[in-house]
């Protein structure tokens, strides 16, 4: 795709957003990096898409808030150009509750993030997509809504949600030249989950066609794809990369 404006990828400190940051700077967006609190970590993303050659800056915004998501959109594409690809990654706590103990707040807790926060960001890039006459929203779901992991029926609520604004919105947003897709890994480990040994994993890469634990450049890599000009005819689609964790 033709390069016209920015990518802004949010909760973009570390983690699978770091990476999809970085992969984006390594095709030439440049990059809005969002972080909520760790200012030291998206600068160094930053710092690691510059010393490669490529182009990119830091917005601190808490990308649930309906006050502070229009200013974010507004800061970035003053810097960097109007947002042509939107990765909306960032994720919140992802406790594990028994399905009799689960409270409204919980479900709300899990819909702020992969339903609240991606309308907010749709809404204030929309503009600047149909100005450009082109656009990408991916969101970044999970395959355990196929998985339905006990203890997680908040969180895999909320992601099947998510893959509905993703279809509508497809359906909405292709007549203005916009893609709109769910790009949906499995365990990739990451900062958050601390040190996964072989011992750890074992037992779930047991069960993975590929044989192996997928990693961050796996998922950067699909994300990248669906920004790309490849993906062009390409809309309210779910792409799992989970090495064939879930095939039926």
């Amino acid at each position: 795709m033709t390069i016209l404006g920015s990518a802004l990828v949010t909760g973009a400190s570390r983690g699978l957003g770091a990476r999809i940051a970085q992969r984006l700077a390594g095709d030439g967006w440049p990059v809005a990096v969002n972080y909520h609190s760790d200012r030291a970590g998206a600068e160094r993303v930053v710092d690691a898409i510059v010393a490669a050659g490529g182009r990119a800056a830091a917005f601190r915004a808490d990308v649930t808030s309906e006050d502070e998501v229009p200013g974010l959109v507004a800061a970035a594409e003053a810097e960097l150009g109007p947002v042509q690809v939107l990765v909306a990654n960032a994720t919140g706590p992802q406790p594990l509750v028994p399905a009799a103990d689960v409270s409204w707040q919980d479900h709300l807790d899990q819909l702020v993030f992969f339903v609240k926060s991606p309308a907010l960001l749709m809404r204030a890039t929309l503009p600047g997509m149909r100005a450009l006459g082109t656009g990408r929203i991916v969101h970044i779901g999970s395959d355990s809504f196929e998985r339905a992991l006990p203890g997680a029926s908040a969180y895999n609520a909320a992601k099947g949600a998510q893959i509905g604004l993703a279809r509508t919105w497809a359906r909405e947003l292709g007549a203005y030249g916009i893609t709109v897709n769910v790009v949906a890994p499995g365990w990739i480990p990451v900062e958050r989950h601390g040190v996964v040994t072989t011992e750890d994993s074992a037992g779930y890469v047991r069960d993975v066609p590929l044989g192996r634990l997928g990693t961050p450049d796996d998922v950067a890599d699909v994300v990248a794809f669906v920004a790309s000009d490849a993906a062009r005819f390409m809309t309210g689609e779910r792409l799992t990369v989970n090495g064939g964790h879930t095939i039926d």
